[in-house]
């Protein structure tokens, strides 16, 4: 972020937080916990966090606040300074209601003393349709921009976007782009036009952009340049967000999105088989190390004497970051070392760069099994499940091939610039090291996260688990090597009959040829 003398920043990141009053759409999503962690555990004088909170499966925004903070992720601070909590003040609202769904006093309150605005709230799901995608992250940011027109001493607005935005550009730079079609318009297109029609001209409208999430990010980036002049605004474009690296819990991850969802699947012998560039790099960044550079970039940003709006790609650089086929064979090892406790199969699946090997891998691997299985389990009476899975996981891998056999070159100068205005202590505290990460023990943690975490399968389950693994490795090879043999078998029977009828098909049709 240029144009900042190093005097301007001799304030350090926790004093610039101190008194402030801090507004959170999202803060109960994956990345929106690790913030709310963050800021009150490494920013302690902070005044106040108002957090943006609707009312989901009949539980009150205050239910869901208990809930919320019974989460691993603020063990270390419950245990460390618990009566940060009272600064925690939750805002009945939803994103998908007009003026955010809050009330008159909320509203008044929030115009009154927010000075920092983190708007997080996404819907991240790339097969959304489009009417869904555009309610919640372009019409949703545009009613957290009105919001924060309205804010008596806004310092800095923070708009969490993504990398892929604009993935139909082979490198991003961090500066903006052109939206894909008039934002407002879009808006009141989704509006008019019923759902019919609307799923007919969203591929039109997609014009090459792989789902309705990048779609509607794009858009709302230009939304947002709207606002260009008018308000303190820095976007910031995280790339693939995965588990925490180092604090305040090493692995904790929430969520099955992305490579999580992979992993698990993957580890369960469900998916083996995907399409993939095995070369090419994973734009993976730790949960942690993305938090730290939002909280960093709002504090840079502040300190800018202008309304133009800033980018930050909040992404790790090509030259320390492990492809595809690096990240499967380490995974691999370290799941055949601590197996999950439930799997359907052997996991033994691969990456394939050619798309027709991986659909013939799909066809055998899959589908043939999923449908046998199936069979086996109506003969015995048992409900079917199988093949209705292996079909949402074909959906699943459709949409993330187009990320892993593409390449992108990601610009990362601010992010990497960022330390050098950092005293020794934020540095450390607010650590955005991105060339030093150790990813064999990356993976671990993450694997170990996926277990305890999210699937709730403690460190004491592993020796069973191995177990288990073994005998299905043995069932596996049995299984393969009865297969082959009875193909084997049925070659070597039927060989001569299959040769007779090729040829006898052959002398019939230039029987034919010479009668005509």
């Amino acid at each position: 972020m240029s144009g900042i003398e190093d005097t301007q920043h001799l304030i350090g990141i926790p004093e610039w937080y101190a008194g402030k009053n801090i507004f959170i759409t999202g803060s109960t999503g994956f990345m929106g916990k690790v913030l709310v962690e963050k800021l009150l555990r490494d920013c302690p004088d902070i005044n106040c966090l108002y957090l943006l909170i609707r009312r989901k499966k009949g539980m009150e925004p205050a239910q869901r606040k208990e809930e919320y903070f019974s989460s691993e992720i603020f063990d270390l601070l419950r245990k460390s300074n618990p009566g940060q909590f009272e600064k925690i003040r939750i805002i009945k609202g939803d994103v998908l209601q007009d003026n955010l769904g809050i009330s008159e006093d909320d509203h008044a309150e929030l115009m009154k003393n927010v000075n920092v605005v983190f708007h997080c709230a996404a819907n991240v799901r790339f097969d959304q349709p489009l009417r869904q995608a555009v309610e919640m992250n372009t019409v949703g940011t545009h009613r957290a921009l009105q919001l924060a027109e309205g804010i008596k001493n806004l310092k800095v607005f923070v708009h969490v976007s993504t990398s892929y935005c604009h993935c139909n550009e082979d490198v991003l730079e961090e500066h903006a782009y052109p939206s894909p079609h008039n934002p407002i318009g879009i808006i009141h297109m989704i509006r008019s036009l019923n759902d019919g029609l609307l799923e007919q001209i969203t591929p039109k409208l997609l014009n090459g952009l792989p789902n309705t999430y990048a779609y509607t990010k794009a858009l709302t980036e230009g939304l947002v340049q709207t606002y260009d002049g008018k308000l303190p605004i820095i976007v910031c474009r995280p790339s693939i967000v995965t588990a925490v690296k180092s604090e305040p819990l090493p692995g904790w991850v929430e969520g099955t999105n992305g490579p999580t969802g992979l992993m698990i699947g993957a580890a369960r012998g469900v998916i083996r088989t995907m399409h993939c560039n095995p070369d090419y790099p994973s734009d993976l960044v730790p949960v942690d190390t993305a938090i730290n550079a939002l909280i960093v970039a709002a504090w840079d940003r502040a300190q800018m004497q202008t309304n133009h709006i800033e980018f930050m790609n909040v992404c790790l650089s090509h030259k320390n970051l492990p492809t595809w086929g690096e990240n499967l064979e380490t995974g691999k090892r370290i799941f055949y070392e601590n197996p999950l406790c439930f799997s359907l199969w052997y996991p033994d699946g691969s990456i394939k760069s050619n798309y027709y090997h991986h659909l013939f891998a799909v066809l055998f691997f899959h589908y043939l099994p999923a449908y046998l299985i199936d069979m086996g389990l109506v003969l015995i009476g048992q409900k079917p499940f199988l093949v209705r899975v292996q079909k949402k996981v074909s959906t699943g891998l459709k949409v993330l091939q187009y990320y892993t056999t593409k390449i992108w070159v990601f610009k990362n100068d601010k992010l990497e610039n960022l330390p050098q205005k950092l005293s020794p202590r934020d540095r450390e505290r607010f650590d955005l090291t991105v060339d030093q990460i150790n990813w064999e023990k990356y993976l671990h943690d993450m694997i170990m996260g996926v277990r305890v975490y999210l699937l709730k399968e403690s460190p004491e389950t592993i020796p069973q688990a191995r177990r288990i693994l073994r005998r299905l490795y043995i069932l596996d090879r049995v299984i393969v090597f009865a297969f082959y043999g009875l193909m084997f078998w049925f070659l070597w029977n039927y060989l001569e009959v299959i040769l007779d009828s090729i040829g006898g098909f052959f002398n019939l049709c230039l029987g034919f040829t010479h009668s005509v």
